[in-house]
């Protein structure tokens, strides 16, 4: 009996609408709450200890980032949630890790959740979800864990490197997702050394007992990688034609830069694809070849047997008359025979080039 699957989805069987049920494995994470608040002239970078701590900065006229890692909190993100007056389903959808990619649009924020990729050491892919709630001069971001690809938009807001500084709420949204986006790019990448790796192995026949498993592997792993990306295209393209108070027309044309990105990278991860149906193929022809060569050398030696058998069997039934067998070199003639038409049909399978 093979290992049954357990759906996260079925946590939620019988949960009111609105429930607040963590559906993700790292129940023992710690919280940890960091915070950017920023302006043109200055940055304040702090380690909140509670997320009280965070209710001031909704009335702030600085631009503010408050980053929440640890989704099994559930408490503390009813908190953050009243304060913010979040709907309920959307603090039910910041904590169920299996959420599709998606956006909402209400009128004192917007909700984004998407899928944060990225290889860790034993180069599998971790897919991890993140949560963005952006309002007038707000963003908050909710990750299961620790660890992100964020840390390049940590150092622009420290350095006052670029615009986003002196740019608002939609624009440090933008920069978040440009970052996810761009981890993207290093996730396709290595899939795509990946299928050429195997792709060598494959034309260069050499017979690797796992090969078939590891073509398995990396379609699952092509399949979660499309999965976390093709929502995002709809999830841009509502931000480009929403009419929303805080998306700003100047910021729209860095968005129209994100939705060309994951249009080539949703092309690549199709090529990707296809390229992984023909590892397949290419694995199963070189299965049959090599089967095909088997029979065919147990062929060549049933056929060059078949005769000697023939003569064998011949000299080995006991007949009364068989004067062969009373000459006195009939047993070298024998072996001149088989060895002869050993030889002679040796020769002819080279001639016909099956050796």
């Amino acid at each position: 009996m093979g290992k049954k699957r357990t759906s996260k989805y079925k946590k939620h069987v019988g949960q009111v609408p609105g429930a607040i049920v963590y559906t993700g494995d790292k129940i023992s994470e710690k919280l940890f709450i960091e915070s950017f608040d920023y302006n043109s002239e200055q940055a304040i970078e702090a380690e909140l200890k509670n997320v009280e701590e965070a209710f001031k900065y909704k009335a702030s006229n600085t631009i503010t980032w408050i980053n929440l890692n640890g989704l099994n909190h559930i408490d503390e993100i009813e908190k953050i949630g009243t304060h913010y007056n979040l709907h309920p389903l959307i603090l039910e959808d910041i904590v169920n890790t299996s959420q599709r990619p998606k956006i909402d649009e209400y009128d004192d924020y917007i909700f984004i959740s998407l899928k944060m990729l990225y290889y860790n050491t034993n180069e599998d892919v971790v897919i991890e979800q993140v949560s963005f709630i952006m309002g007038e001069n707000y963003v908050l971001t909710f990750q299961e864990s620790e660890g992100d690809v964020f840390d390049t938009v940590r150092e622009r807001i420290r350095n006052g490197k670029g615009r986003i500084r002196t740019s608002s709420s939609d624009y440090l949204l933008y920069a978040l997702i440009d970052a996810i986006v761009d981890h993207y790019y290093i996730v396709s990448e290595t899939l795509g050394n990946k299928i050429e790796d195997i792709e060598d192995v494959l034309f260069e026949g050499a017979a690797a007992d796992n090969i078939s498993q590891q073509v398995l592997n990396l379609k699952k792993e092509l399949l979660k990688v499309r999965r976390a990306i093709f929502p995002l295209r709809e999830i841009i393209n509502r931000i480009e034609k929403s009419e929303t108070k805080f998306i700003q027309k100047k910021t729209i044309q860095f968005y129209r830069d994100i939705y060309d990105h994951i249009i080539q990278l949703s092309d690549t991860i199709d090529i990707y694809r296809e390229m992984i149906w023909s590892l397949m193929d290419l694995y199963m022809t070189n299965i049959s070849n090599r089967m095909n060569e088997v029979m065919k050398v147990l062929t060549i030696i049933a056929t060059i047997f078949i005769p000697l058998t023939f003569i064998a069997g011949i000299y080995g039934m006991n007949f009364d008359n068989m004067p062969e067998l009373h000459y006195n070199n009939a047993y070298y003639i024998v072996w001149g025979i088989m060895i002869i038409i050993f030889l002679g049909m040796i020769y002819y399978f080279r001639r016909k080039k099956w050796l």
